[in-house]
């Protein structure tokens, strides 16, 4: 008996030890950061400005969307989450961190001390962006107005504050690949994927998730019912009845350039994106429109159409 204890109690730390192995926090070869490079501040903005960063990390009743001590409360079902400061205060914000750090958190959820990330932040999407193009936004986040007042921790529930359990959400969730364009495909329908996939991280919002916060993927850009505890209803956005069928590409276009729907609506919930995606170049819009225009239809909730 005391023989058959013992060898459980051995498999139980061998498997606890391995699944701690394979779910431990990933990072980038360091042959991704070439010596050398030279960041592009202006596309770094324009990254910036597709991603949206300023809708979560500007500080909270400040007007000015490049001062991003965050602070924002996120409420989901998890608890709630406090966007942190990304300014580049060396003691508050990411100023005392190194581009290697930054790119890591970006592309694979790995915090600068080796802790996983909570996938509130959309870095499931943002590993699909170049890593130069995350070089270059980190340049530009160097350029901002510091922020010296701390980031306040989140306030989660138990079990999702101990962060090793979200090693085991990326093995199910979270697939990190560098984006690769489709050489059957116009080089706009290209660049509006990987705007839409990468930077602007549609999917994060407009998809459903299950009890674990995985995206439903047979069920890609139908309208998520739960997009804050409490909060308002992300639309179906593909071609399907339910959502934007009636729609052509230059209607997505305009909308993103106006926020105002072909129906002569100003989706509230949209507000924050269209302050970002109405500054982007009018060729990235465009081909943001062909993209998602061409989506494949995919039944939603009829009640939430968007008109």
């Amino acid at each position: 008996m005391r023989r058959v204890l013992i060898f459980l109690i051995v498999v139980l730390v061998l498997g606890v030890t391995a699944g701690l192995f394979i779910t431990r926090p990933q990072r980038l070869p360091a042959s991704e950061l070439a010596a050398g490079y030279k960041p592009d501040v202006a596309n770094g903005q324009l990254m910036f400005t597709a991603a949206n960063c300023s809708a979560c990390h500007a500080t909270p009743g400040q007007a000015d969307r490049t001062v991003l001590g965050g602070g924002l409360k996120l409420k989901s079902p998890f608890g709630t989450f406090v966007t942190p400061n990304i300014s580049p205060d060396p003691t508050a914000g990411i100023g005392g961190w190194t581009e290697a750090e930054f790119v890591n958190a970006m592309k694979r959820g790995t915090g600068r001390h080796g802790e996983h990330l909570y996938p509130a932040f959309p870095y499931a999407s943002y590993s699909l962006m170049k890593t130069s193009d995350v070089r270059d936004v980190f340049a530009y986040l160097k350029t901002l107005p510091p922020v010296a007042k701390p980031t306040a921790p989140h306030e989660l529930k138990f079990p999702f504050n101990i962060r090793l359990a979200v090693g085991g959400w990326k093995l199910l969730y979270f697939h990190p690949h560098e984006f690769k364009p489709d050489p059957k495909k116009s080089d706009a329908w290209n660049r509006g994927e990987y705007l839409a996939e990468g930077p602007a991280h549609c999917a994060e919002c407009h998809t459903p998730r299950n009890a674990l916060g995985g995206m439903e993927a047979d069920k890609l850009y139908a309208g998520a019912p739960n997009l804050e505890a409490g909060g308002r209803f992300a639309s179906n956005i593909t071609p399907h009845k339910d959502g934007i069928g009636d729609w052509s590409a230059q209607d997505i276009t305009d909308f993103l350039k106006s926020g105002t729907d072909k129906c002569f609506n100003e989706p509230d919930g949209m507000k924050d994106v269209i302050a970002s995606t109405s500054k982007l170049p009018d060729a990235d819009v465009s081909a943001m429109g062909e993209y998602i225009h061409a989506l494949p239809p995919v039944a939603g909730n009829p009640k939430h159409k968007t008109c």
